[in-house]
Protein backbone atom coordinates (compact mmCIF):
# COMPACT_ATOMS: atom_id res chain seq x y z
CA UNK A 1 0.00 0.00 0.00
CA UNK A 2 1.52 3.70 -0.93
CA UNK A 3 0.60 5.05 2.35
CA UNK A 4 2.21 2.75 4.43
CA UNK A 5 4.83 5.74 5.15
CA UNK A 6 2.66 8.05 6.03
CA UNK A 7 1.05 5.61 8.38
CA UNK A 8 3.62 4.77 10.10
CA UNK A 9 4.17 8.65 10.61
CA UNK A 10 1.02 9.07 12.58
CA UNK A 11 0.92 5.89 14.21
CA UNK A 12 4.30 7.07 15.62
CA UNK A 13 2.75 10.58 16.36
CA UNK A 14 -0.32 8.84 18.59
CA UNK A 15 0.86 9.08 22.06
CA UNK A 16 1.41 12.36 21.58
CA UNK A 17 -1.44 13.46 20.05
CA UNK A 18 -3.00 11.28 23.25
CA UNK A 19 -1.41 14.05 25.35
CA UNK A 20 -2.57 16.62 23.87
CA UNK A 21 -6.72 15.88 24.31
CA UNK A 22 -6.60 18.34 27.81
CA UNK A 23 -4.09 20.84 26.97
CA UNK A 24 -4.47 21.54 22.84
CA UNK A 25 -3.91 24.73 21.72
CA UNK A 26 -6.34 24.80 19.55
CA UNK A 27 -9.06 23.48 22.28
CA UNK A 28 -11.27 26.91 22.05
CA UNK A 29 -11.35 26.84 18.64
CA UNK A 30 -12.43 23.07 18.98
CA UNK A 31 -15.02 24.31 21.42
CA UNK A 32 -16.25 27.24 18.95
CA UNK A 33 -16.63 24.83 15.91
CA UNK A 34 -17.43 21.05 17.29
CA UNK A 35 -20.16 21.96 19.50
CA UNK A 36 -22.16 22.05 16.64
CA UNK A 37 -21.84 18.65 15.81
CA UNK A 38 -25.40 16.78 16.07
CA UNK A 39 -27.24 13.72 15.02
CA UNK A 40 -25.11 10.93 13.06
CA UNK A 41 -21.73 12.16 13.15
CA UNK A 42 -18.76 10.86 11.09
CA UNK A 43 -15.32 12.36 12.11
CA UNK A 44 -12.71 11.43 9.71
CA UNK A 45 -9.17 11.42 10.38
CA UNK A 46 -10.58 10.64 14.16
CA UNK A 47 -6.94 10.87 15.61
CA UNK A 48 -6.78 9.98 19.26
CA UNK A 49 -9.60 12.13 20.12
CA UNK A 50 -9.11 15.61 20.52
CA UNK A 51 -12.43 16.64 19.62
CA UNK A 52 -14.57 14.15 22.45
CA UNK A 53 -14.95 16.44 25.07
CA UNK A 54 -16.76 19.03 22.93
CA UNK A 55 -19.31 16.66 21.52
CA UNK A 56 -22.93 16.45 23.08
CA UNK A 57 -24.06 12.81 25.10
CA UNK A 58 -26.98 12.37 22.86
CA UNK A 59 -24.39 12.09 19.54
CA UNK A 60 -23.57 8.70 17.66
CA UNK A 61 -20.53 9.05 16.43
CA UNK A 62 -17.90 7.30 13.38
CA UNK A 63 -14.77 7.99 13.91
CA UNK A 64 -12.32 6.56 10.64
CA UNK A 65 -9.00 6.59 10.91
CA UNK A 66 -6.07 4.73 9.32
CA UNK A 67 -3.75 4.86 11.70
CA UNK A 68 -4.04 1.77 14.46
CA UNK A 69 -2.24 3.32 17.06
CA UNK A 70 -4.54 6.31 16.73
CA UNK A 71 -7.77 4.43 16.92
CA UNK A 72 -6.47 2.72 19.75
CA UNK A 73 -6.18 6.03 21.68
CA UNK A 74 -9.45 7.30 20.40
CA UNK A 75 -11.31 3.61 21.57
CA UNK A 76 -9.51 4.29 25.15
CA UNK A 77 -10.58 7.97 24.96
CA UNK A 78 -14.01 7.40 23.91
CA UNK A 79 -14.71 5.00 27.49
CA UNK A 80 -15.12 8.80 29.37
CA UNK A 81 -18.08 10.19 27.27
CA UNK A 82 -21.47 9.35 27.19
CA UNK A 83 -21.73 9.44 23.18
CA UNK A 84 -22.23 5.67 21.54
CA UNK A 85 -19.27 5.49 19.35
CA UNK A 86 -17.98 3.10 16.69
CA UNK A 87 -14.68 3.50 15.03
CA UNK A 88 -13.33 2.48 11.75
CA UNK A 89 -9.45 1.83 10.91
CA UNK A 90 -9.44 2.82 7.20
CA UNK A 91 -8.43 5.12 4.43
CA UNK A 92 -10.92 8.46 4.10
CA UNK A 93 -9.86 8.80 0.45
CA UNK A 94 -10.81 5.22 -0.25
CA UNK A 95 -13.75 4.89 2.21
CA UNK A 96 -17.20 3.67 0.73
CA UNK A 97 -20.57 4.92 3.15
CA UNK A 98 -24.08 5.14 1.92
CA UNK A 99 -25.32 8.21 0.66
CA UNK A 100 -26.98 10.75 3.21
CA UNK A 101 -26.03 9.04 5.90
CA UNK A 102 -24.82 11.49 8.79
CA UNK A 103 -26.04 14.66 10.27
CA UNK A 104 -22.80 16.12 11.01
CA UNK A 105 -19.23 15.58 9.39
CA UNK A 106 -16.60 16.73 11.37
CA UNK A 107 -12.93 17.40 9.92
CA UNK A 108 -9.98 18.20 12.31
CA UNK A 109 -6.37 18.96 11.05
CA UNK A 110 -6.43 16.01 8.30
CA UNK A 111 -6.68 18.26 5.05
CA UNK A 112 -2.28 18.46 5.34
CA UNK A 113 -2.72 14.74 5.06
CA UNK A 114 -4.77 14.02 1.83
CA UNK A 115 -3.09 12.97 -1.29
CA UNK A 116 -6.68 14.45 -3.16
CA UNK A 117 -8.54 16.86 -0.58
CA UNK A 118 -10.52 17.62 -3.30
CA UNK A 119 -11.47 13.91 -3.72
CA UNK A 120 -12.05 13.95 0.10
CA UNK A 121 -14.80 16.70 -0.41
CA UNK A 122 -16.40 15.45 -3.18
CA UNK A 123 -17.40 12.09 -0.45
CA UNK A 124 -18.56 15.02 1.78
CA UNK A 125 -20.84 15.89 -0.35
CA UNK A 126 -22.45 12.57 -1.30
CA UNK A 127 -21.66 11.46 2.83
CA UNK A 128 -23.89 14.41 4.33
CA UNK A 129 -27.28 14.33 4.68
CA UNK A 130 -28.93 17.37 2.32
CA UNK A 131 -29.92 19.60 5.51
CA UNK A 132 -26.94 18.69 7.44
CA UNK A 133 -23.62 20.14 7.93
CA UNK A 134 -19.57 19.88 7.90
CA UNK A 135 -17.59 21.11 10.27
CA UNK A 136 -13.84 21.86 9.66
CA UNK A 137 -11.01 23.40 11.38
CA UNK A 138 -8.12 22.92 9.50
CA UNK A 139 -4.42 24.33 9.24
CA UNK A 140 -3.02 25.71 5.98
CA UNK A 141 -1.12 28.65 4.40
CA UNK A 142 -1.47 32.28 6.52
CA UNK A 143 -2.92 35.31 5.48
CA UNK A 144 0.61 36.83 6.61
CA UNK A 145 2.82 36.77 3.90
CA UNK A 146 6.29 36.52 5.57
CA UNK A 147 4.55 33.54 7.78
CA UNK A 148 3.32 32.10 4.11
CA UNK A 149 6.63 32.63 2.56
CA UNK A 150 8.22 29.86 5.60
CA UNK A 151 5.35 27.52 4.87
CA UNK A 152 5.83 27.44 1.32
CA UNK A 153 9.87 26.75 1.80
CA UNK A 154 9.40 24.26 4.44
CA UNK A 155 6.30 22.16 2.87
CA UNK A 156 8.35 19.46 0.88
CA UNK A 157 10.62 18.90 4.37
CA UNK A 158 7.50 18.83 6.73
CA UNK A 159 5.50 16.39 4.12
CA UNK A 160 8.90 13.88 4.49
CA UNK A 161 9.06 14.41 8.24
CA UNK A 162 5.21 14.11 9.69
CA UNK A 163 3.26 13.61 6.39
CA UNK A 164 1.79 17.17 6.37
CA UNK A 165 1.86 19.78 3.82
CA UNK A 166 1.87 23.12 5.13
CA UNK A 167 0.98 25.77 2.57
CA UNK A 168 -2.79 24.53 1.61
CA UNK A 169 -5.43 27.32 1.16
CA UNK A 170 -8.12 25.43 2.73
CA UNK A 171 -10.58 27.91 1.71
CA UNK A 172 -10.42 27.62 -1.71
CA UNK A 173 -10.33 23.91 -1.62
CA UNK A 174 -13.60 24.21 0.03
CA UNK A 175 -14.98 27.03 -2.73
CA UNK A 176 -13.56 24.59 -5.76
CA UNK A 177 -16.11 21.87 -4.10
CA UNK A 178 -19.50 21.46 -4.75
CA UNK A 179 -20.05 22.25 -1.18
CA UNK A 180 -21.65 25.57 0.34
CA UNK A 181 -19.28 26.95 2.58
CA UNK A 182 -21.78 29.09 5.14
CA UNK A 183 -19.10 30.91 7.36
CA UNK A 184 -15.32 31.07 7.42
CA UNK A 185 -13.21 32.51 10.23
CA UNK A 186 -9.34 32.81 10.31
CA UNK A 187 -7.26 32.18 13.39
CA UNK A 188 -3.54 32.14 14.98
CA UNK A 189 -2.01 34.91 11.66
CA UNK A 190 -4.60 33.40 9.24
CA UNK A 191 -3.01 29.39 10.15
CA UNK A 192 -5.88 28.01 11.40
CA UNK A 193 -8.96 28.13 9.31
CA UNK A 194 -12.78 27.21 10.86
CA UNK A 195 -15.27 26.33 7.88
CA UNK A 196 -19.14 26.11 8.43
CA UNK A 197 -20.38 23.91 5.13
CA UNK A 198 -22.96 22.51 3.94
CA UNK A 199 -24.25 20.28 1.03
Amino acid sequence: MVKNPLIRKFDRQARSYDRRRDGDSTRKYRQRIFSGAEGRVLEVAVGAGANFPFYDADIELTGIDFSPEMLKAARTAARDYAFDATFIEGDVERAVFEENSFDTIVSSLSFCAYQDPEKVLEQFQKWCRPEGRILMMEHGLSTNGMVAKIQQISDRLSLKLVGCHQDRHITEIVQQSDLELVEEERHLMGCLYLLWAKP
